[in-house]
């Protein structure tokens, strides 16, 4: 079986660190992570750069994304404004955060649960009346899906009707998320299965965080409840900058070993995939980059899913071997 995973680390792992790292080393780095095999990368954010400074860059960014044959170009935006800015840029798919917490809503995009909803609609319709071969796709990940650390609880019930009111709007895909890391592997099972039955073929991908420690156990509770796409972060980068406490995504290396492991096909090559990690510190000098797997290496005898692949299981994929790759 295929599984994707769709790379967020130049939009959400970059968006949560202080320093901004220079166009030419972000576009190194997403074509580096093309090559590995990743073929759908969220490159930028469409947002006011007085607020986000590291995505000021977004347009620029997408725009020599899009050069690169066969990838996939996402890029979250948050309003009408931001998607206009993106369909301008070229993006394929513009991914939009709309929060199941009132509070983290308001925190995070600037407006209660029942605005955000509206101006789902609005942009639906602004997409519709675009030329189609000039349509993005519309998906929206539902944050605090699994919990907030601003509000606590949020109501499963009323998840599942923003969820509903969104396809019903116009959005293509609609996806549960843990940015707060809050989620346990139970409960992830359950609300993907009920997803899965309440929206059918419009029911999206999964987005964990692993604060607190849950990540990679949330897929695999994701993987038994039919998800098949999973967003994650290269070097564990990401955080919400409006989620008090929350840090980095799931490792990219980390989930692509687990699902190859699993005897699930990636496409994806760890050994190009370490060599991407590579231009990433040599892009962000002292940042901490996490990741099980690019600190202990592979088993022996591991072999991709895909027998037919040509991809190396030489894997070089230690911190010493980045002078030389990178």
């Amino acid at each position: 079986m295929q599984v994707l995973v769709s790379e967020v680390g130049p939009r959400d792992g970059l968006q949560s660190l202080k320093r901004i790292m220079p166009t030419e080393a972000k576009l190194r780095w997403i074509a580096a992570l093309a090559e590995a095999g990743l073929a759908e990368i969220e490159v930028g954010s469409f947002v006011h750069p007085k607020r986000l400074p590291q995505m000021a860059d977004a347009e620029a960014v997408v725009a020599g994304a899009r050069q690169i044959p066969g990838l996939y170009v996402l890029a979250l935006a948050p309003n009408m404004k931001g998607v206009q800015r993106a369909v301008a840029a070229g993006a394929h798919k513009i991914t939009m955060p709309l929060s199941a917490s009132h509070l983290h809503s308001v925190a995070n995009i600037g407006m209660t649960c029942e605005v955000a909803i509206e101006e789902v609609g609005r942009i639906c319709r602004f997409r519709d009346g675009l030329p189609a071969a000039d349509r993005p796709g519309i998906e929206i990940g539902i944050s605090t899906a699994f919990g907030c650390s601003i509000q606590g609880d949020v109501s499963e019930d009323w998840v599942f009707e923003i969820a509903n009111r969104l396809v019903r709007l116009g959005a293509d895909s609609v996806g549960l998320s843990d940015g707060t890391g809050y989620a346990n592997p139970t409960q992830v099972k359950r609300m993907f299965n009920r997803l899965q039955r309440e929206l059918g073929g419009h029911a999206g991908g999964a987005h964990f965080h692993n604060t607190r420690g849950q990540g990679l156990a949330n897929v695999v509770a994701a993987l038994e409840a039919g998800v098949t796409t999973f967003d994650a972060s290269q070097g564990g980068l990401g955080g919400c900058p409006y989620s008090p406490g929350a840090t980095g995504n799931i490792v990219t290396e980390d989930l692509v070993y687990l699902l190859e492991s699993m005897g699930l096909d990636t496409g994806i090559d760890l050994d190009k995939l370490m060599q991407a990690r590579c231009i990433l510190a040599e892009a962000l000098p002292g940042e901490t980059l996490y990741g099980h797997v690019p600190n202990s290496g592979v088993r022996k005898g591991f072999y991709y899913a895909d027998p037919n692949a040509a991809r190396s299981t030489d894997l070089l994929i230690s911190a010493e071997a980045c002078a030389t790759l990178a």
